[in-house]
C-alpha cells in the first residue's frame, strides 16, 4: 500500500472506538491483582475504595484530556510537566514514572508465581516467578512480542471470565444466603475513611494506562474533541466495571480478612473463585490470569528496556545501557538490568510492590493536574484574554480538586513506600546534578512518546491550533 493511502486508514476511530480501546487497555481482570491486599486494608470494603479511586481518577482523566488538547502528539505525564514547569520538574516526574515502569514487570512475575503455586503447591512460588522472568528476558532479547490476535484472545477470555464470575456471584447472593448485605461493602467500616483512602491509593495501579487513548491521536477522526472525552469515558466505564466486579466478589465471599495468612491474601482471587465456581472455574481463572500477566510482564519489560536504552544513549545513565545485541538489534544490557531489578520479586512481598507502583502513578497524576492549571491559567508569556467562568471552573477548580485528591491518596500510602520513593527521587536529583555539571547545563529531556511526530500529526496540530503556537 502506498504512503498516500495511509492517512485515509488512520482517521478511522470515533468516540466509541477510542473509549473501548481505553477500557480494554485497563482490563477488568486487574481487580484481582490487589483483591486480597485492599480487602485486608479496608476490612472487606473494596467496592468503597474503588468508588473513592474512581472519583479521584475522573478528575485526573479530565486533566489528561485538557493536556491532550494542547499537546495532542504526546501522551505522558512527563511531557506535560516538562512543557508546563520546565526540564527539572519534567525529569523528576519522568524519573518517578520510571520507578513505576520498573515495578510493573516485577508484579506480573510475582503474580504468575503466586497463582500457579495454588494449582501446583509442590512447586515453590519463586520457581514459577524465576521461570517467567527468564522467559520474558529471552523474548525481550530475541525481539519477540505478543501478536495482536493473542492479545485480543486474552482480552476476550478475561471478559468471559468476569461475566461468568459476576453471574455466579449474584446468583449466590440472591439465591443462596439471604443474610448477605448488598450495601455493607460500600460503607467505610470500622477503619473509617482513612482505611478506605489507603485502599484507594493502592487501587491507582488499576487505572494505569487509561491515558493510553492519547497515543491514538493519529487514528482518531476528531482527535481534539474525541480523545479527551474518550479518556474520561474510559475511566468512568472501566471504574464502573471495577466497582461491579469487586461488589460481586464481596457479596459472594466475605471472610475475616485479618485472620488470613499472607499467602491467602496474595492469592485471594483463587479463594473467591473456588468459593463460587468450584475447582474447574478456578483452574480456568488461573490459566487466563497467568497468560494475561505474562503478556503484561513482557510488554512492560520491553517498554522499560527501551526507556533505559534511550537514557543511556542520551548520556543520562551509563552508556553501556545503550548497547544493542549484534544479531537481534535489541537493548540487551538494558533488558538484563530490568531483569536483575525484577529479581527483587523473589524476596519482596506483593503489597510492597503494589504500593510502589501506586506511588509512581499518583505522583504523575498529581503533576498532570498541576500542569493544567499552569498551562491554561498561567501560560508562559502571560494571558492575552481574561479568564471566563467556565475556564476557571474546568481549568482551575477541577484540576485543583484532582490534585488534592491524588495528594490525599498519595499520603495515605504506607510509610515504607515513602522511604523508598523518597530515596528514588533523591537519586534522580543527584543524576540531574551530575549530568548538568552542578545545574550549570540544561536538564536533559526524556522521551516517553511512541516516536517523532509524523507529517499528518504536524498537519493536525496546524489545523487544531491556527493561532500562534507559542500560546
Amino acid at each position: 500500500m502506498s504512503e498516500t493511502t495511509q492517512p485515509h486508514l488512520k482517521r478511522a476511530l470515533g468516540l466509541v472506538g477510542l473509549t473501548l480501546f481505553g477500557v480494554t487497555y485497563m482490563t477488568v481482570i486487574t481487580v484481582f491483582t490487589t483483591y486480597g491486599i485492599v480487602n485486608q486494608v479496608t476490612d472487606g470494603h473494596l467496592p468503597a475504595a474503588y468508588v473513592v479511586a474512581v472519583v479521584a481518577m475522573l478528575f485526573t482523566a479530565a486533566s489528561y484530556g485538557a493536556m491532550v488538547r494542547r499537546y495532542p502528539v504526546a501522551g505522558s505525564a512527563y511531557t506535560y510537566t516538562q512543557q508546563s514547569f520546565g526540564g527539572a520538574a519534567g525529569f523528576i516526574t519522568g524519573w518517578v514514572m520510571l520507578l513505576d515502569y520498573l515495578f510493573i514487570p516485577m508484579i506480573n512475575f510475582m503474580l504468575i508465581g503466586i497463582y500457579l503455586n495454588t494449582q501446583f503447591p509442590a512447586i515453590p512460588v519463586w520457581a514459577f516467578t524465576l521461570v517467567a522472568l527468564l522467559l520474558v528476558l529471552l523474548f525481550n532479547i530475541l525481539g519477540i512480542t505478543l501478536v495482536n490476535k493473542v492479545n485480543f484472545a486474552i482480552i476476550a477470555l478475561s471478559v468471559i471470565l468476569v461475566v461468568l464470575f459476576m453471574v455466579l456471584a449474584f446468583k449466590y447472593a440472591f439465591g443462596g444466603d439471604t443474610s448477605v448485605s448488598l450495601v455493607e461493602p460500600f460503607t467505610f467500616g470500622e477503619g473509617g475513611i482513612g482505611a478506605i483512602a489507603s485502599g484507594a491509593a493502592i487501587l491507582a495501579l488499576s487505572f494505569l494506562g487509561f491515558d493510553a487513548v492519547s497515543t491514538l491521536s493519529e487514528e482518531a477522526k476528531r482527535p481534539r474533541k474525541d480523545i479527551p472525552r474518550a479518556i474520561v469515558l474510559a475511566t468512568l466505564v472501566g471504574g464502573l466495571f471495577f466497582i461491579l466486579v469487586s461488589w460481586a466478589g464481596s457479596i459472594a465471599f466475605q471472610p475475616d480478612w485479618t485472620s488470613l495468612s499472607d499467602a491467602e491474601i496474595e492469592a485471594a482471587g483463587v479463594t473467591v473463585m473456588d468459593n463460587i465456581g468450584g475447582e474447574a472455574f478456578t483452574a480456568f481463572f488461573v490459566a487466563v490470569y497467568v497468560v494475561g500477566a505474562f503478556g503484561s510482564g513482557m510488554t512492560g519489560q520491553v517498554s522499560v528496556s527501551r526507556i533505559l536504552y534511550a537514557m543511556g544513549r542520551d548520556g543520562m545513565l551509563p552508556k553501556p545501557l545503550s548497547r544493542l545485541h549484534a544479531r537481534f538489534g535489541t537493548p540487551i544490557v538494558a533488558a538484563c538490568v530490568v531483569s536483575v531489578f525484577a529479581l527483587s520479586a523473589l524476596f519482596l512481598s506483593l503489597d510492597v510492590v503494589a504500593f510502589m507502583i501506586s506511588f509512581g502513578a499518583l505522583a504523575a497524576f498529581a503533576m498532570v493536574n498541576l500542569s493544567v492549571i499552569r498551562t491554561y491559567l498561567f501560560p508562559k508569556g502571560g494571558r492575552r484574554q481574561p479568564l471566563t467562568a467556565r475556564e476557571i471552573l474546568t481549568r482551575g477548580v477541577a484540576p485543583a480538586i484532582g490534585f488534592l485528591l491524588t495528594i490525599w491518596l498519595w499520603t495515605s500510602l504506607e510509610p515504607t513506600t515513602w522511604i523508598v520513593g523518597g530515596i528514588w527521587i533523591a537519586v534522580g536529583v543527584v543524576i540531574i546534578a551530575i549530568v548538568t555539571r552542578g545545574f550549570r547545563r540544561p536538564v536533559p529531556k526524556m522521551d516517553f512518546s511512541e516516536g517523532d511526530p509524523t507529517t499528518e500529526q504536524i498537519d493536525q496540530l496546524a489545523e487544531d491550533y491556527p493561532l500562534d503556537p507559542r500560546q
